[in-house]
Protein backbone atom coordinates (compact mmCIF):
# COMPACT_ATOMS: atom_id res chain seq x y z
CA UNK A 1 0.00 0.00 0.00
CA UNK A 2 1.31 3.34 -0.45
CA UNK A 3 0.49 6.75 1.39
CA UNK A 4 0.01 10.38 0.82
CA UNK A 5 -0.49 13.34 2.84
CA UNK A 6 -4.05 14.59 3.70
CA UNK A 7 -3.99 18.06 1.91
CA UNK A 8 -1.45 20.48 4.13
CA UNK A 9 -1.52 18.05 7.01
CA UNK A 10 1.20 16.10 8.04
CA UNK A 11 -1.11 13.24 8.28
CA UNK A 12 -0.65 10.05 6.29
CA UNK A 13 -3.25 8.14 4.65
CA UNK A 14 -3.60 5.36 2.16
CA UNK A 15 -4.14 5.80 -0.98
CA UNK A 16 -7.01 3.42 -0.82
CA UNK A 17 -9.78 4.65 1.16
CA UNK A 18 -12.24 1.81 2.72
CA UNK A 19 -15.41 3.65 2.56
CA UNK A 20 -18.24 1.78 5.06
CA UNK A 21 -21.72 2.73 3.58
CA UNK A 22 -22.71 -0.67 3.04
CA UNK A 23 -21.46 -2.11 6.40
CA UNK A 24 -24.90 -3.58 7.63
CA UNK A 25 -27.76 -2.24 5.12
CA UNK A 26 -26.38 -4.72 2.27
CA UNK A 27 -23.02 -6.31 3.61
CA UNK A 28 -23.60 -8.29 7.44
CA UNK A 29 -21.37 -7.25 10.46
CA UNK A 30 -19.56 -10.25 10.32
CA UNK A 31 -18.47 -9.97 6.98
CA UNK A 32 -17.64 -6.32 7.17
CA UNK A 33 -15.17 -7.36 10.11
CA UNK A 34 -14.14 -9.28 7.56
CA UNK A 35 -13.36 -6.57 5.44
CA UNK A 36 -12.08 -4.59 8.06
CA UNK A 37 -9.58 -7.14 8.88
CA UNK A 38 -7.87 -7.54 5.38
CA UNK A 39 -7.79 -3.37 5.12
CA UNK A 40 -5.92 -3.34 8.16
CA UNK A 41 -3.79 -6.35 6.59
CA UNK A 42 -3.43 -5.04 3.62
CA UNK A 43 -1.81 -1.82 4.93
CA UNK A 44 -5.34 0.42 4.49
CA UNK A 45 -5.22 2.54 7.24
CA UNK A 46 -8.50 5.13 6.34
CA UNK A 47 -11.43 4.16 6.67
CA UNK A 48 -14.56 6.90 6.14
CA UNK A 49 -17.95 6.75 7.40
CA UNK A 50 -20.93 9.10 8.19
CA UNK A 51 -23.49 9.33 11.34
CA UNK A 52 -26.04 8.78 8.58
CA UNK A 53 -24.88 5.68 7.21
CA UNK A 54 -27.61 2.67 7.72
CA UNK A 55 -30.27 2.34 5.70
CA UNK A 56 -33.07 0.53 6.67
CA UNK A 57 -31.35 -0.66 9.85
CA UNK A 58 -31.89 3.10 10.95
CA UNK A 59 -29.28 5.61 11.16
CA UNK A 60 -26.14 5.13 13.21
CA UNK A 61 -25.79 1.54 12.42
CA UNK A 62 -22.54 1.81 10.14
CA UNK A 63 -20.82 3.94 12.80
CA UNK A 64 -22.19 1.40 15.61
CA UNK A 65 -20.74 -1.67 13.66
CA UNK A 66 -17.49 -0.33 13.58
CA UNK A 67 -17.82 0.58 17.02
CA UNK A 68 -18.15 -2.82 17.64
CA UNK A 69 -15.06 -3.91 15.76
CA UNK A 70 -12.92 -1.43 17.66
CA UNK A 71 -13.93 -3.22 20.84
CA UNK A 72 -13.02 -6.25 19.70
CA UNK A 73 -9.33 -5.10 19.86
CA UNK A 74 -8.10 -2.01 21.27
CA UNK A 75 -4.67 -1.57 19.50
CA UNK A 76 -7.37 -0.95 16.26
CA UNK A 77 -7.92 2.25 16.87
CA UNK A 78 -4.38 3.64 16.65
CA UNK A 79 -3.94 1.78 13.18
CA UNK A 80 -6.46 3.81 11.93
CA UNK A 81 -7.08 7.04 10.55
CA UNK A 82 -11.37 7.65 11.19
CA UNK A 83 -13.48 9.69 9.01
CA UNK A 84 -17.06 10.47 9.84
CA UNK A 85 -19.59 12.95 8.61
CA UNK A 86 -21.79 15.25 10.28
CA UNK A 87 -24.99 17.11 8.60
CA UNK A 88 -27.54 14.73 7.91
CA UNK A 89 -31.10 14.40 9.84
CA UNK A 90 -30.84 12.01 12.72
CA UNK A 91 -34.15 12.14 13.37
CA UNK A 92 -37.28 13.94 13.13
CA UNK A 93 -36.24 17.02 15.31
CA UNK A 94 -35.62 19.99 13.57
CA UNK A 95 -32.06 20.81 14.98
CA UNK A 96 -31.01 17.48 15.00
CA UNK A 97 -29.67 18.18 11.25
CA UNK A 98 -27.62 20.58 9.78
CA UNK A 99 -24.38 22.36 10.35
CA UNK A 100 -25.28 24.39 13.78
CA UNK A 101 -22.44 24.83 16.58
CA UNK A 102 -25.59 22.96 18.67
CA UNK A 103 -25.79 20.11 16.29
CA UNK A 104 -22.14 19.93 15.27
CA UNK A 105 -21.71 19.43 18.92
CA UNK A 106 -24.22 16.64 19.90
CA UNK A 107 -23.50 15.37 16.72
CA UNK A 108 -20.04 14.53 17.46
CA UNK A 109 -20.90 13.49 20.49
CA UNK A 110 -22.97 10.98 19.30
CA UNK A 111 -21.31 9.31 17.17
CA UNK A 112 -18.18 8.92 20.05
CA UNK A 113 -20.74 7.05 21.40
CA UNK A 114 -21.43 5.20 18.65
CA UNK A 115 -17.87 4.50 17.64
CA UNK A 116 -16.70 3.50 21.33
CA UNK A 117 -13.56 5.74 21.07
CA UNK A 118 -12.81 8.99 22.77
CA UNK A 119 -11.41 11.34 19.22
CA UNK A 120 -12.57 11.36 15.49
CA UNK A 121 -9.39 11.89 13.12
CA UNK A 122 -11.01 13.70 10.22
CA UNK A 123 -14.57 15.09 10.76
CA UNK A 124 -16.57 16.33 7.52
CA UNK A 125 -19.42 18.67 7.25
CA UNK A 126 -21.28 16.05 4.41
CA UNK A 127 -22.92 18.77 3.00
CA UNK A 128 -23.14 22.83 2.69
CA UNK A 129 -25.63 24.20 4.99
CA UNK A 130 -26.59 28.03 2.99
CA UNK A 131 -28.07 28.77 6.64
CA UNK A 132 -25.26 28.18 8.75
CA UNK A 133 -22.50 31.35 9.37
CA UNK A 134 -19.00 30.26 8.45
CA UNK A 135 -18.07 31.97 11.85
CA UNK A 136 -20.60 29.69 13.61
CA UNK A 137 -19.37 26.40 12.16
CA UNK A 138 -15.55 27.45 13.41
CA UNK A 139 -17.01 28.51 16.53
CA UNK A 140 -18.41 24.86 17.15
CA UNK A 141 -15.53 23.35 15.33
CA UNK A 142 -12.64 24.78 17.16
CA UNK A 143 -14.63 23.86 20.47
CA UNK A 144 -14.58 20.28 19.52
CA UNK A 145 -10.69 20.62 18.62
CA UNK A 146 -10.20 22.13 21.86
CA UNK A 147 -12.07 19.21 24.08
CA UNK A 148 -9.68 16.79 21.86
CA UNK A 149 -12.67 15.13 20.31
CA UNK A 150 -11.72 15.72 16.93
CA UNK A 151 -8.07 16.45 15.13
CA UNK A 152 -8.97 17.48 11.68
CA UNK A 153 -11.52 19.42 9.72
CA UNK A 154 -12.86 18.39 6.32
CA UNK A 155 -15.74 19.37 3.89
CA UNK A 156 -17.91 16.99 1.51
CA UNK A 157 -19.93 17.79 -1.52
CA UNK A 158 -18.79 21.41 -1.53
CA UNK A 159 -18.46 23.82 -4.05
CA UNK A 160 -15.30 25.82 -5.16
CA UNK A 161 -16.44 29.56 -4.36
CA UNK A 162 -17.24 27.65 -0.01
CA UNK A 163 -14.12 26.04 0.14
CA UNK A 164 -12.59 29.33 -0.50
CA UNK A 165 -14.59 31.22 1.83
CA UNK A 166 -14.48 28.44 4.37
CA UNK A 167 -10.49 28.95 4.52
CA UNK A 168 -10.10 32.64 4.19
CA UNK A 169 -12.49 32.94 7.33
CA UNK A 170 -10.04 30.13 8.95
CA UNK A 171 -6.78 31.96 8.40
CA UNK A 172 -8.34 35.01 9.43
CA UNK A 173 -9.01 32.97 13.06
CA UNK A 174 -5.69 31.56 12.75
CA UNK A 175 -6.68 28.10 12.64
CA UNK A 176 -5.50 25.49 10.60
CA UNK A 177 -8.96 25.59 8.59
CA UNK A 178 -9.77 22.42 5.98
CA UNK A 179 -7.44 19.59 5.33
CA UNK A 180 -9.77 17.57 2.96
CA UNK A 181 -12.73 17.76 0.95
CA UNK A 182 -14.49 14.55 0.01
CA UNK A 183 -15.84 14.68 -3.94
CA UNK A 184 -17.60 13.07 -6.37
CA UNK A 185 -15.30 12.75 -9.09
CA UNK A 186 -14.66 10.00 -12.03
CA UNK A 187 -14.21 9.27 -15.61
CA UNK A 188 -17.50 10.12 -16.54
CA UNK A 189 -18.46 12.78 -13.90
CA UNK A 190 -15.72 15.20 -14.19
CA UNK A 191 -17.16 18.42 -13.10
CA UNK A 192 -15.12 18.56 -10.29
CA UNK A 193 -12.15 19.83 -12.30
CA UNK A 194 -13.59 23.12 -12.96
CA UNK A 195 -13.98 24.57 -9.72
CA UNK A 196 -13.62 22.44 -7.13
CA UNK A 197 -10.49 20.18 -8.00
CA UNK A 198 -8.68 24.47 -8.74
CA UNK A 199 -10.11 25.45 -5.11
CA UNK A 200 -8.99 22.44 -3.06
CA UNK A 201 -4.82 22.79 -5.07
CA UNK A 202 -4.96 26.72 -4.08
CA UNK A 203 -6.11 26.23 -0.32
CA UNK A 204 -3.98 22.95 0.73
CA UNK A 205 -6.93 20.11 0.56
CA UNK A 206 -6.36 16.99 -0.20
CA UNK A 207 -8.89 15.60 -2.12
CA UNK A 208 -10.82 12.17 -1.47
CA UNK A 209 -12.61 10.43 -4.14
CA UNK A 210 -16.13 9.05 -3.38
CA UNK A 211 -18.55 7.27 -6.39
CA UNK A 212 -14.64 6.62 -8.23
CA UNK A 213 -16.65 3.79 -10.80
CA UNK A 214 -19.67 6.29 -10.97
CA UNK A 215 -22.11 3.79 -9.79
CA UNK A 216 -20.94 0.86 -11.08
CA UNK A 217 -20.72 2.27 -14.66
CA UNK A 218 -16.98 2.30 -14.84
CA UNK A 219 -16.79 -1.07 -13.44
CA UNK A 220 -17.35 -3.29 -16.48
CA UNK A 221 -20.08 -5.66 -17.47
CA UNK A 222 -21.09 -8.26 -13.98
CA UNK A 223 -22.30 -11.54 -13.46
CA UNK A 224 -23.69 -10.24 -10.03
CA UNK A 225 -27.62 -10.40 -9.56
CA UNK A 226 -27.25 -8.19 -7.03
CA UNK A 227 -26.06 -4.21 -6.55
CA UNK A 228 -26.39 -1.16 -7.86
CA UNK A 229 -25.09 -2.22 -11.35
CA UNK A 230 -28.20 -3.91 -11.95
CA UNK A 231 -30.51 -1.03 -11.51
CA UNK A 232 -32.89 0.28 -14.05
CA UNK A 233 -31.27 3.99 -14.17
CA UNK A 234 -27.61 1.95 -14.51
CA UNK A 235 -28.82 -0.05 -17.34
CA UNK A 236 -30.29 3.02 -19.00
CA UNK A 237 -26.80 4.89 -18.06
CA UNK A 238 -24.80 1.99 -19.95
CA UNK A 239 -27.35 2.01 -23.45
CA UNK A 240 -26.56 6.18 -23.79
CA UNK A 241 -22.66 5.64 -23.17
CA UNK A 242 -22.71 2.15 -25.06
CA UNK A 243 -19.87 3.45 -27.66
CA UNK A 244 -17.79 5.30 -24.75
CA UNK A 245 -18.42 2.58 -22.70
CA UNK A 246 -16.54 -0.02 -24.99
CA UNK A 247 -14.31 1.87 -26.43
CA UNK A 248 -12.67 2.31 -22.63
CA UNK A 249 -13.30 -1.45 -21.76
CA UNK A 250 -11.26 -2.59 -24.91
CA UNK A 251 -9.18 0.15 -23.69
CA UNK A 252 -8.54 -2.08 -20.34
CA UNK A 253 -8.47 -5.67 -22.21
CA UNK A 254 -5.07 -3.62 -23.90
CA UNK A 255 -3.67 -3.55 -21.00
CA UNK A 256 -4.75 -6.54 -18.86
CA UNK A 257 -6.47 -4.55 -16.68
CA UNK A 258 -10.42 -4.77 -14.82
CA UNK A 259 -12.21 -1.58 -16.07
CA UNK A 260 -12.74 -0.92 -12.08
CA UNK A 261 -9.05 -1.36 -11.50
CA UNK A 262 -8.03 1.09 -14.31
CA UNK A 263 -10.81 3.84 -13.33
CA UNK A 264 -9.22 4.29 -9.48
CA UNK A 265 -5.70 3.99 -10.75
CA UNK A 266 -6.70 7.09 -12.89
CA UNK A 267 -7.87 8.97 -10.12
CA UNK A 268 -5.04 8.58 -8.33
CA UNK A 269 -2.75 10.58 -11.57
CA UNK A 270 -5.20 12.98 -11.12
CA UNK A 271 -3.57 16.40 -9.39
CA UNK A 272 -4.83 16.72 -6.32
CA UNK A 273 -5.54 13.36 -5.32
CA UNK A 274 -4.98 11.63 -2.22
CA UNK A 275 -7.18 8.66 -1.27
CA UNK A 276 -10.12 7.15 -3.43
CA UNK A 277 -12.94 6.10 -1.46
CA UNK A 278 -13.68 1.71 -2.63
CA UNK A 279 -17.53 0.87 -1.06
CA UNK A 280 -16.91 -3.04 -1.24
CA UNK A 281 -20.04 -4.94 -0.60
CA UNK A 282 -17.69 -8.49 -0.02
CA UNK A 283 -14.85 -9.19 0.87
CA UNK A 284 -13.91 -10.40 -2.38
CA UNK A 285 -14.95 -7.16 -3.83
CA UNK A 286 -12.46 -5.50 -1.47
CA UNK A 287 -9.82 -7.97 -2.54
CA UNK A 288 -10.00 -7.40 -5.90
CA UNK A 289 -8.67 -3.57 -5.93
CA UNK A 290 -5.71 -4.18 -3.49
CA UNK A 291 -3.40 -3.56 -6.55
CA UNK A 292 -4.90 -0.71 -7.69
CA UNK A 293 -1.83 1.57 -6.56
CA UNK A 294 0.43 -0.48 -7.82
CA UNK A 295 -1.01 0.22 -11.33
CA UNK A 296 0.74 2.97 -13.37
CA UNK A 297 -0.67 4.94 -16.27
CA UNK A 298 1.88 6.84 -18.79
CA UNK A 299 1.03 9.92 -21.00
CA UNK A 300 -0.02 8.47 -23.89
CA UNK A 301 -2.84 6.03 -21.70
CA UNK A 302 -3.59 9.18 -20.02
CA UNK A 303 -4.38 11.51 -23.26
CA UNK A 304 -6.35 8.15 -24.76
CA UNK A 305 -8.75 8.01 -21.66
CA UNK A 306 -9.10 11.96 -22.15
CA UNK A 307 -9.81 11.20 -25.87
CA UNK A 308 -12.84 8.77 -24.56
CA UNK A 309 -13.85 10.59 -21.37
CA UNK A 310 -13.46 14.41 -22.57
CA UNK A 311 -12.41 16.85 -19.47
CA UNK A 312 -15.70 19.48 -18.87
CA UNK A 313 -13.20 22.67 -20.31
CA UNK A 314 -10.56 25.04 -18.99
CA UNK A 315 -11.51 26.17 -15.57
CA UNK A 316 -12.06 28.30 -12.81
CA UNK A 317 -10.63 31.69 -14.83
CA UNK A 318 -12.58 30.41 -17.66
CA UNK A 319 -14.80 33.91 -18.36
CA UNK A 320 -12.13 36.03 -16.96
CA UNK A 321 -9.90 38.53 -19.33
Amino acid sequence: MKYRRLGRSALQVSELCLGTMNFGPRTPEQESFQILNEALESGVNFIDTANQYGGALGVGTTETILGKWFAQDASRRDKVVLATKVHEPMSDDINDRGLSARHIQSACEASLRRLGIDHIDLYQMHHIDRSAPVEEIWQAMERLIAQGKITYVGTSNFPGWSIAQASEKALARHQLGLVSEQSLYNLVERRAELEVIPACIEYGLGIIVWSPLSGGLLAGESNSTTGRRLSSDMQQARVVRKDQLSQYEAFCQERGESPGSVALAWLLHQTGVVSTIVGPGSTAQFSSVLDVPEIQLDCEALQKLDTIFPPCGAAPEAYAW
